[in-house]
C-alpha cells in the first residue's frame, strides 16, 4: 500500500491523484491529518520515497478519509439550489466607513511624507537658488547643523540636492535651517487637519472629495494651522505688490 508523510508523520493511503489543474485527491486507508501546511512526500508500496508534492497546503474539501487539497487556496463552493446548482461569485466585500477612513488617513500621510521628503527651494545671500531634499536623514543632518551654528560656527558645510558638498556661511545655513523647518512644520501641521476631517466625515462620498492639498474646512483648521494660512497669503500679497510696482516704473 501506498504512503505518504506528512509533517513527519506516514499515512496509508489507498490512491493520490489531481483531478483538476489544483485540486488533488487523496484517499486515505486511516484517519486523515489535520494539518496540511509543508511538503508531502509519497512512498511506493515498497516504502520507497518516490515524489515531493509542494504547495498542497489548503484543504478544498474534506470527505471524511478523502480529502482535496488546492494549491492556489481555492476551496470548494457548495452549489446554491436557487440558483439552479450554479456557483455564484462572492458579494463584492464592501468596507465599513471606518476602514474607508484608516485607507484615507495612510494615504494623507504617504502624500504628507513625500511633500516633506521633496524638499525645499532657498534663495541664498548671493541670489542664487538651491534646492535641498528633507528626508529624515536630511533633517537629522540640519539638526546637526542648528547645533554647529549655537557652537558659533561660521562656515558650515553641507550640498544643496544632488550636488557636492561646500561650505555655506552662517546666514545662509541658518536661512536654510529656518526655511526646512518650516516646510516640515506646515505639512506636519497640514496632514494632522486633514486627519482630524476624516474623522468627521460620515459619509464615503465625503472621503473621496478628500485628497492631500485640498482646503481643509475651517471646522478643522487649527490655531497653528489658520497662522500658516494667514501668513502665506500675506507672503502671496506681498509678491503681487512687488511685482505691480516694477511693471509700474518700468521706463516706457
Amino acid at each position: 500500500m501506498e504512503k505518504i508523510k506528512v509533517k513527519g508523520k506516514l499515512y496509508d493511503i489507498r490512491s493520490i491523484q489531481t483531478i483538476e489543474q489544483h485540486v488533488l485527491q487523496i484517499i486515505f486507508a486511516c484517519t486523515p491529518p489535520t494539518k496540511w501546511n509543508g511538503d508531502i512526500v509519497l512512498y511506493t508500496a515498497g516504502d520507497i520515497e518516490c515524489a515531493v508534492l509542494t504547495g498542497w497546503n489548503t484543504v478544498y474539501r474534506d470527505e471524511g478519509q478523502t480529502v482535496y487539497l488546492s494549491d492556489d487556496g481555492s476551496v470548494y463552493q457548495t452549489p446554491d439550489p436557487d440558483t439552479g446548482g450554479e456557483i455564484l461569485p462572492p458579494e463584492p466585500y464592501v468596507p465599513t466607513l471606518e476602514e474607508l477612513q484608516a485607507a484615507k488617513k495612510r494615504e494623507i500621510s504617504q502624500a504628507c511624507e513625500t511633500a516633506i521628503y521633496s524638499g525645499v527651494d532657498v534663495k541664498l545671500s548671493d541670489g542664487a537658488t538651491e534646492h535641498f531634499a528633507l528626508t529624515e536623514h536630511d533633517q537629522l543632518n540640519l539638526f546637526g547643523k542648528q547645533v554647529q551654528l549655537a557652537a558659533g560656527t561660521t562656515e558650515l558645510e553641507y550640498h544643496a540636492d544632488g550636488q557636492p558638498c561646500r561650505y555655506y556661511n552662517a546666514a545662509d545655513m541658518q536661512l536654510i535651517i529656518s526655511t526646512a523647518m518650516q516646510h516640515v512644520s506646515y505639512h506636519t501641521t497640514y496632514c494632522n487637519a486633514v486627519n482630524m476631517w476624516i474623522s468627521g466625515t460620515q459619509s464615503t462620498e465625503e472621503i473621496q472629495q478628500i485628497y492631500y492639498g485640498a482646503d481643509v474646512p475651517e471646522q478643522y483648521q487649527s490655531d497653528v494651522l489658520k497662522a500658516y494660512i494667514s501668513s502665506m497669503k500675506e507672503g502671496v500679497s506681498d509678491v503681487d505688490e512687488s511685482q505691480a510696482t516694477e511693471q509700474i516704473s518700468v521706463p516706457v
